[in-house]
């Protein structure tokens, strides 16, 4: 019994950064919201030609510091103020300046665990399979070729008008990709 395999999406391979510019800049414009583009090295403007806006991991890194700031100061003054008190010299049970280095370091671990993970969620990572690591062709993304993936899941999905755009957009490669 043969498996019938489901598509993933559409990839069409450009030879130039120039020419991938151009196809993003065309797809953007077409109105589809599940694609990317993969290339060997980065290339200038390719953000704003996709249409993409800031990344929203630094609210995470935010987040993940500010709950750092809070909670070193609260462990200082729990530890200090009611755990156990222990007068010295006169001084008050919390002051803020003898909290600070530790506050200071639980900023950067957590806004650092903040980065790091806030990614990992946004990316969808840990992700054990991609259908575009079986495509035959997609290896030459390491080289010299650059690619555009529209996805089936995208919903303006229809393989015509996308070949059709494609084309237009000067690939001389298109094909299907599979699951």
């Amino acid at each position: 019994m043969a498996e019938t395999s489901k598509s993933y999406g559409l990839i069409a391979e450009f030879e130039t950064p120039a020419d991938t510019m151009h196809a993003a800049e065309r797809v953007r414009d077409a109105g589809y919201q599940k694609w990317d583009v993969f290339s060997p090295f980065p290339i200038h403007g390719m953000d704003k030609a996709m249409g993409m806006k800031n990344s929203k991991v630094g609210w995470f890194s935010f987040l993940g510091g500010a709950t750092g700031y809070t909670t070193g100061m609260l462990m200082i003054w729990f530890m200090n103020a009611i755990d156990y008190p222990l007068v010295v010299g006169g001084k008050p049970m919390f002051s803020p300046f003898g909290a600070f280095p530790v506050a200071y370091e639980m900023t950067i671990l957590l806004g650092a665990f903040g980065a790091i993970l806030g990614m990992m969620f946004l990316n969808r990572l840990p992700r054990l399979h991609h259908p575009l690591l079986k495509h035959g062709r997609f290896s030459l993304v390491t080289h010299d070729r650059f690619f555009v993936v529209i996805e089936t899941s995208d919903p303006k999905y229809s393989e015509l008008e996308i070949r059709k755009l494609l084309e237009a957009a000067g690939s001389k490669r298109i094909e299907v990709v599979e699951e």
